[in-house]
């Protein structure tokens, strides 16, 4: 058998595999176990309807369960500041009060009431954070000053390249335990479960290490934390989840500059090697990415549809931004006004993410985070073309192969490992593979397998 070019972090665990049973009956016993199976779709409350409301978006609901989408991300839902704001509207990053409703969203009972709906249906609920910065007319800026970092002239210190923004000082105590008792206000009030942390490597790691475990007194809770692990290893190990920034762009600069394959296999070896302790959410795009940098088509071109495929195939949790099951192709949502989403009622993607999701959800071998799965290359004979993984857990596996290039590849498989009868999650029909079986991808083509 030829020898399989593993993950480093992982090959050893390929052996103990081989005497593992399904963990399936274990991780149901586990009520956090849905971390590991979930998938995460950001929601954009001001542009999502052309109400711009929590009542109109919670219509939305049923479609989205339909689609299988498990975690809802909201974005901010507090307060905009008016002082020094970006544009009519002003930026939802910029706090006026971490402890009340963005009337322009509707009210506290409105979003209590989608909270409760997303519950009822089987939905969990995170909402966006914002802790290192809060807009200039924020309520601490009259009743706690101290609470904020000053600059020589005693002014509030403008957060970096962000004039409508003033940073918090960490190193006040009081600052924190307020900081703290706002996250725990929204678990108290509403019930949510979880926070996406924005910036959080801009605050000290020492806070969320002191945060989580308080504000989790009230019940366990998922953080998604805007930082990349291997930037900042220390703060993987607070949160549930961290972002792929390195990922993002180099796969970007892969399918513009025309970057080899190596490149993004070492990269992906590198995320290998952070280990299981955390996540990792894989994207194509999100509200900052939409808005300043274009959308996935206009940075992937038609590399973006299996660029998704991967999001939902390799260790970690899937992210969405809303409009993506349109798709978007050349629609970028203005930041600081009203600019609603264009939906037609045609959702062209809605069966390829919930074909996705459910795979993500249903097959074992997909389960982000957890050291019973064993990701490692599948060798073929065009390895310089085609990115192609297989996950395991037991006697579940998932095969995908990708063609990272504009032509169609045909190419064999070469790996003993690759063997059995699969089933093609899309079209569904089984095939035989094993080493020596013949496969052909169109550009930028992919096929997934499971059995």
């Amino acid at each position: 058998m030829k020898k399989l070019i593993l993950l480093p972090a992982i090959a050893a665990l390929l052996l103990s595999c081989k005497t593992l049973k399904p963990t399936e009956k274990t991780s149901m016993e586990n009520p956090q176990d849905w971390k590991k199976t979930t998938n995460i779709y950001e929601v954009n409350i001001r542009q999502y309807t052309p109400e711009g409301t929590f009542a109109a978006f919670e219509k939305n609901l049923p479609r989205l369960k339909k689609m299988g989408v498990k975690t809802l991300w909201l974005m901010p839902i507090t307060p905009i500041a008016q002082l020094n704001k970006k544009g009519s509207l002003g930026s939802q990053y910029a706090a006026a009060d971490y402890t009340s409703i963005n009337p322009e969203f509707g009210t506290l009972e409105t979003f209590k009431h989608l909270v409760d709906e997303a519950h009822r249906i089987g939905f969990k609920v995170i909402i966006d954070w914002v802790a290192n910065h809060t807009g200039w007319d924020h309520v601490w800026t009259k009743s706690h000053p101290e609470y904020y970092l000053k600059d020589a002239d005693g002014s509030f210190h403008k957060a970096s390249g962000m004039d409508d923004i003033i940073e918090l000082d960490y190193s006040n105590k009081e600052m924190r335990l307020a900081m703290i008792e706002a996250m725990k206000y929204w678990v108290k009030e509403t019930n949510i479960d979880g926070f996406r942390c924005d910036l959080a490597s801009w605050v000290e790691v020492d806070f969320w290490q002191q945060a989580r475990p308080e504000v989790e007194k009230l019940k366990p809770l998922f953080f998604l934390g805007e930082f990349d692990e291997l930037e900042a290893p220390e703060y993987g190990k607070v949160f549930d989840a961290s972002y792929t920034w390195k990922w993002m762009h180099l796969t970007q600069d892969f399918y513009q500059k025309h970057l080899p394959l190596s490149e993004l296999k070492n990269l992906l070896e590198q995320y290998s090697r952070l280990g299981d302790n955390s996540m990792r959410a894989w994207f194509t795009s999100n509200h900052d990415e939409n808005s300043w940098n274009g959308t996935e088509y206009e940075k992937y071109g038609d590399f973006a549809p299996a660029l998704a495929v991967f999001s939902a195939t390799w260790n970690g949790v899937p992210l969405l931004y809303n409009g993506q099951e349109l798709p978007m192709k050349n629609k970028r949502l203005e930041f600081f006004e009203k600019d609603p989403i264009p939906w037609t009622g045609k959702y062209e993607l809605e069966d390829f993410y919930r074909t996705l999701f459910e795979l993500k959800s249903e097959n074992p071998a997909l389960r982000g985070g957890d050291p019973a799965v064993t990701t490692f290359w599948v060798n073929t004979d065009a390895n310089e073309k085609i990115l192609a993984y297989l996950r395991k857990n037991g006697d579940r596996e998932v095969l995908v192969l990708i063609n990272t290039t504009k032509d169609p590849v045909n190419f064999k498989l070469d790996d003993d490992n690759v063997a059995g009868t699969f089933k093609n999650v899309f079209s569904k029909s089984k095939n035989e593979l094993l080493k020596g079986s013949g496969v052909s991808l169109d550009a930028f083509g992919y096929l997934v397998y499971e059995k």
